[in-house]
């Protein structure tokens, strides 16, 4: 997914894997995945920054917990996505279940419905 040396300390960074798009950070030595989308009005977390135990999104100021993805600051109310993270010689693994859809965008899919 991504070489560790990448995610540095306190660092937000977007990676992809097929369609799937993460922004993974590192936080207090560890890596943490989630969905790259804040679930407020779809901006992207990989532009915001890391803020107390969480991430934060650039746009309004949201902020959601890195291992729950619940939201932390308002104004957003729904969670994002988070996944397991590894970290094993020099690279960080992702865990996805490939029955469920990659998580994009929510306001632009229930647009288009």
């Amino acid at each position: 997914m991504a070489r560790s040396g990448q995610v540095t300390e306190g660092i937000v960074r977007r990676f992809y894997a097929d369609d799937y798009e993460f922004a993974i950070s590192r936080l207090d030595g560890k890596a943490y995945a989630t969905s790259n989308y804040c679930s407020h009005l779809d901006c992207l977390l990989s532009s915001g920054k890391l803020v107390q135990d969480g991430i934060g999104c650039s746009c309004h100021g949201s902020a959601f917990d890195l291992e729950t993805g619940e939201p932390i600051c308002p104004p957003a109310t729904e969670p994002i996505k988070t996944y397991p993270c590894e970290e094993r010689d020099g690279e960080i693994f992702v865990g996805i279940d490939p029955t469920e859809p990659p998580e994009g965008p929510r306001r632009r899919r229930m647009r288009s419905a």
